[in-house]
């Protein structure tokens, strides 16, 4: 085990929590996020400044360097100093791959400030707008660094005066996504300005770097940096403006301690009782108080075991301690406790609130959960739930080449999905595949690298698969659903959701263990919904599907409530149409008949008969099939913008809006998903290589009327069901 002489002064001033900063680094792909860590890891001592900017330390997993490019976020705690005082920085690095922005909300849980970096020649991209909305909505502090100027200087030949206007034209850019995502009362604060020196620029790769307000106060010139490169000394620049100085000097000036960021961030992260004790606790990052831990990530270790991080909010965690696991509902004891030193953690006494946290023993907690103090177990209410902006969509079959190996193939998945809640692993009952969706093909592709490097398995992949979603567009009739037995019968219909509640629901506002009264609460003032469904709401489900019920008096109905929810949740889980998920639908239980002897009531009745009333009715109520849609932005220059116009119209896409930006022209706009395969290829040779593009997922959208029929068939036959279009008389008669 490697050891770092700065883990016994990063516990000596743990607890003057004045003196502590929780950061991460935010961009779109390839910015320069991991090679600026490069830089913060040098100022430590941990990297040689020879390789700093080339090693992609914290790009520890080993695709990530031969990739160059993040996918896993990594955690350590730096040590420094400023105007004479230590500090601790807890610093995370995140992935800026659209693929991979699940790591990214899990990481912004436990920061209290970001350092966005964009590139001064792409800009503001698509993903630097995600990151930044994403850390707004959990109320995460960002600065701005403006990597790669000497892009500008070496490539573009740009003069100091057209470089400066470029880093206006960004900074403007930027503060509008403040102001358009920020909260007010925040926004307003949270503006970066260069005079306040919130603003950096230079070259990670360099390692140098500025602020404005330091360039005013020493009466640097910009010709000078821009001299520097022309003439060849710019290596120079590292020893007179280091990176690792401006960046961190910047952070523990404008980045709030922890103590400061929690009286704002846990009204925001946490609903619970804010004058109660625990309440209190938290506001103060009180390292005495009660015991509270936000998980962040859960990593599987081949020698440890798995292995939970999070942000200690209150109390102290030490060795030997229990701690009740809020989601998981189970008691668990602490193994170790961590202190994270990039790919290392390093065993220590304690940790203490207001810092980041890895322990071992918590075996049963994943990412989003609440860990707190046993005393507290009753009375503690959980964390907001962490929002993912994006959905698996992209889905490959996997089997392994020897059958021998499936239970090594499934165990190794079920622990890759821990680490990964945007990984989603399905078992297809019907058809027996073995299904993986992702967020892209690029998410699958590390996916299955990963599976192999774990399991040592050889598995075979089907083409990726687009998935979709199933819904209706109509109100349902009510259908009748029997038991095999006939002794129990249950009347339902199917209703679209309005897009108020899908929002709702996609903003993490409404969720199934919510408090119902809290629930029917939002749903009637916001949504507009009838007091009598608010209330009766028993299920809600991940793809945004409500399971209600109003019936009045029916008897037995409490003993098979449990059973006929779990019918409701299987029924959602592969629709008629083509056994893809259904989104976004009630599924309204208006009356019932059960019988009075248990064994004519059971799971093997209620289900069934629960299941085929959902399908008749959803195939009266104008059902079809939604696809899952990308937002697109493309930088390009002038002379190119027809061609990538071209390549977009061409595959289904919309153009929403174009216009200047700088050198280039901005062009944003939507694209299907099952139209991107080749997108890359196409782009690059129509525009000969001169756009910067990205994507992002948008939303889900209804197939085109044209293609339905088509897509559905081509659906059934792929996965082996009877080549027709289901009708409602297949699962029951109209009631």
């Amino acid at each position: 085990m490697v050891r770092f002489k700065q883990v016994l002064e990063i516990q000596k001033i743990m607890k003057n929590i004045e003196q502590v900063r929780n950061i991460g680094t935010l961009a779109h792909v390839d910015h320069g996020k991991t090679t600026l860590s490069d830089s913060l890891l040098m100022a430590a001592g941990m990297l040689s400044p020879k390789v700093a900017g080339r090693a992609l330390a914290l790009d520890y997993v080993p695709i990530e360097q031969m990739r160059q490019m993040t996918v896993k976020a990594a955690n350590i705690s730096l040590y420094h100093e400023w105007n004479g005082k230590p500090y601790i920085i807890n610093l995370v690095d995140t992935p800026g791959h659209v693929d991979f922005t699940g790591h990214v909300t899990r990481s912004l849980r436990v920061m209290d400030g970001a350092i966005v970096v964009v590139d001064a020649v792409e800009g503001v991209m698509t993903q630097t707008e995600t990151v930044v909305r994403q850390g707004l909505e959990e109320r995460v502090k960002p600065l701005l660094f403006i990597n790669k100027v000497d892009r500008l200087i070496r490539e573009l030949r740009l003069e100091p005066k057209e470089v400066q206007q470029g880093f206006l034209q960004i900074i403007k850019d930027f503060n509008n996504l403040i102001e358009l995502y920020g909260e007010p009362g925040f926004k307003e604060n949270w503006r970066v300005h260069p005079l306040k020196g919130t603003v950096a620029f230079g070259s990670a790769l360099h390692k140098w770097g500025l602020t404005f307000r330091r360039m005013l106060d020493e009466g640097i010139k910009f010709s000078y940096i821009v001299d520097a490169y022309e003439r060849g000394y710019y290596e120079e620049l590292a020893n007179e403006f280091p990176l690792y100085a401006t960046i961190l000097d910047m952070v523990i000036e404008h980045i709030p301690n922890p103590k400061e960021a929690q009286k704002y961030r846990v009204p925001k992260l946490w609903h619970g009782d804010l004058d109660s004790e625990i309440g209190r606790a938290m506001l103060e990052c009180d390292p005495d108080g009660p015991l509270v831990i936000a998980v962040s990530k859960v990593v599987a270790d081949p020698h440890a075991g798995l292995v939970t991080t999070g942000r200690v909010f209150s109390g102290t965690v030490t060795k030997g301690e229990e701690l009740y696991l809020m989601g998981a509902r189970r008691t668990q004891r602490v193994v170790q406790v961590g202190l994270y030193m990039g790919p290392y953690r390093e065993e220590v006494d304690f940790i203490s609130a207001g810092n980041i946290v890895a322990l071992l023993g918590l075996d049963a907690a994943r990412a989003g959960e609440t860990c707190v103090d046993m005393d507290y177990a009753e009375i503690m209410k959980p964390f907001e739930r962490m929002k993912y902006i994006t959905e698996p969509v992209v889905t490959i079959a996997i089997e392994p080449k020897r059958s021998s190996d499936l239970p090594k193939l499934v165990e190794t998945l079920r622990k890759m999905a821990i680490e990964d809640p945007t990984l989603r692993v399905h078992i297809n009952q019907e058809t027996g595949e073995y299904l993986l969706s992702g967020m892209g093909t690029l998410h699958l592709e590390i996916a299955l690298w990963d599976l192999k490097r774990r399991s040592g398995v050889d598995v075979v992949t089907s083409p990726p698969m687009i998935r979709y979603r199933e819904t209706v567009r109509d109100e349902g009739p009510v259908y009748e659903g029997k038991s095999p037995n006939k002794h129990n019968k249950f009347y339902v219909n199917v209703e679209p959701l309005d897009e108020t509640t899908l929002e709702l629901l996609a903003r993490g506002e409404v969720y199934d263990d919510q408090d119902w009264r809290e629930r029917a609460k939002i749903l009637r003032k916001v949504a507009g919904w009838d007091t009598d469904e608010a209330r009766g709401i028993w299920s809600i489900d991940e793809n945004f599907n409500i399971m209600i019920n109003l019936t009045s008096g029916v008897q037995h109905l409490r003993e098979v409530r449990d059973t006929l929810i779990s019918g409701f949740h299987w029924a959602v889980e592969a629709g008629p149409l083509a056994q893809e998920p259904i989104r976004g639908i009630k599924v309204i239980l208006r009356d019932a008949v059960i019988h009075e002897d248990p064994a004519h009531r059971g799971p093997a009745q209620t289900m069934p008969a629960i299941k085929n009333a959902i399908f008749a009715s959803f195939l009266s109520a104008r059902p079809t099939l939604l696809e899952p849609i990308l937002k697109v932005d493309i930088k390009v220059p002038q002379d190119w913008v027809s061609a990538a116009l071209g390549i977009l119209t061409k595959r289904r896409g919309k153009i929403h809006d174009m216009k200047e930006s700088g050198l280039l022209f901005h062009i944003s706009g939507e694209i299907p998903v099952s139209e991107t395969v080749g997108l890359s290829d196409d782009m690059r040779e129509a525009t000969k290589g001169k756009a910067f593009w990205s994507t992002q997922f948008l939303k889900w959208a209804p197939v085109p009327e044209s293609m339905l029929k088509d897509l559905i068939l081509e659906l059934r036959k792929r996965k082996g069901l009877k080549p027709t279009i289901p009708r409602p008389e297949d699962y029951v008669k109209p009631y």
